[in-house]
């Protein structure tokens, strides 16, 4: 088995940064009012400025294609160029479309030549899985180098209009026109950008590089229900009702593509199963807390990072705050991109050495899953 490094990372932020106050700005009113659970949630979640693939009139600038070529040719210079990528593996939550695959039309916008492709689905874990699709290619000898990405392009599922008709449908019903919590609550928590690692099979000439000791992933489907979804609806005994499934005009009538989440199904697990997986895989590999020097979790609200550390510590996993890294409140909740984004800022921040150590944890709600990389300094 070959050694794989993380020689290169890029990102890719789209316009300019947007602040609390500006959002609905750019997602516009649901039924032409503020949100009432707006300010709640952002003052929960600690995001301070975000980035949208939007303008102001709720135009896309980019697609979700576009974010990840743009991160991927960042990585590229005279030194390594696109034409030298053998494979290319992407995870996003967010697609541009059903069919093609995600990575195939990245493929489309880099041109170039013909590579083996990876996609990889699902919620925040889609970005891991497409880092351990190229670890696994370059440890085995399958390729020299992988291009691995997370993005998301979430602004266009968040923007008003597309609830405007379950808000009617309340309406012609004498309802309170209120967007339901589940729904509502993620329009201002979630973000666009796209996030890219070179692999390859050898360390940099000069330079930082991150060795990919181990990753590990787990899923807990087999005894939880679904908790983030789209595409479907939640029925009373926990199962998805697939959106074909239901006629097309009750597509937007229940508003069944927009991203939901079941607040109180998250709460009671999120927290439990992740550090019970996080002790499994640190076991597995005879690594204690003290050999991390940088813990790089992946949260979606800062709601969570002292809930975090307290049920690690029950655990018996005490890795101090100090030691945490976090960029969060700068770029806010970029799911499957999140990771990239904080490991591309602390490779970049001077404050590796050689021989410092970091943990990367990614939990994903979508159905309870936790994926975990752990990374040595090379220079």
């Amino acid at each position: 088995m070959n050694p794989v490094y993380i020689t290169r990372a890029s990102k890719y932020l789209p316009n300019a940064p947007i602040g609390n106050e500006q959002m609905e700005d750019f997602l516009g009113k649901v039924n032409d009012a503020f949100s009432k659970a707006r300010r709640i949630v952002l003052r929960n979640n600690g995001i301070q400025t975000r980035y949208y693939a939007l303008d102001t009139e709720g135009n896309p600038t980019h697609s979700n294609a576009n974010l990840t070529a743009l991160a991927v040719e960042e990585l590229c210079d005279a030194t390594f160029s696109k034409e030298a990528i053998e494979v290319l593996s992407c995870g996003t939550s967010t697609p541009d479309c059903l069919l093609p695959s995600h990575a195939a039309m990245v493929h489309g916008c880099l041109g170039g030549h013909p590579l083996e492709l990876n996609s990889s689905s699902g919620v925040c874990n889609s970005g891991m899985n497409a880092l351990k699709f190229g670890y696994l290619s370059v440890k085995s000898g399958n390729s020299a180098n992988a291009v691995c990405t997370g993005s998301e392009r979430v602004s266009m599922w968040l923007r008003a209009e597309k609830y405007q008709q379950e808000i009617d449908a309340l309406l012609a019903l004498e309802e309170q026109p209120i967007l339901a919590f589940r729904k509502d609550f993620l329009r201002f928590m979630l973000s666009d950008g796209a996030g890219a690692f070179l692999l390859q099979n050898t360390p940099n000439s000069s330079g930082i590089s991150l060795k990919i000791e181990w990753m590990e992933a787990f899923s807990y489907a087999h005894e939880l229900e679904a908790c983030m979804y789209a595409g479907g609806d939640k029925l009373a005994d926990g199962s998805l009702r697939s959106w074909s499934d239901y006629p097309p005009e009750q597509w937007l009538k229940d508003s069944l593509f927009s991203i939901k989440q079941d607040v109180k199904l998250l709460n009671e697990n999120i927290l439990v199963k992740g550090a019970q997986s996080m002790e499994v895989a640190l076991q597995r590999h005879k690594l204690a807390p003290e050999g991390i020097t940088y813990f790089l979790p992946h949260i979606s609200s800062l709601y969570f990072k002292e809930r975090l550390y307290e049920a690690l510590k029950n655990q018996g996993i005490e890795i101090p705050l100090e030691r945490w890294f976090l960029n969060l409140p700068k770029v806010g909740n970029v799911g499957s991109a999140s990771p990239y984004l904080m490991l591309e800022e602390l490779m970049h921040s001077g404050l590796l050495k050689q021989d410092d150590t970091i943990l990367l944890s990614v939990p994903e709600s979508g159905r309870f899953s936790y994926s975990y990389a752990f990374l040595k300094v090379v220079i």
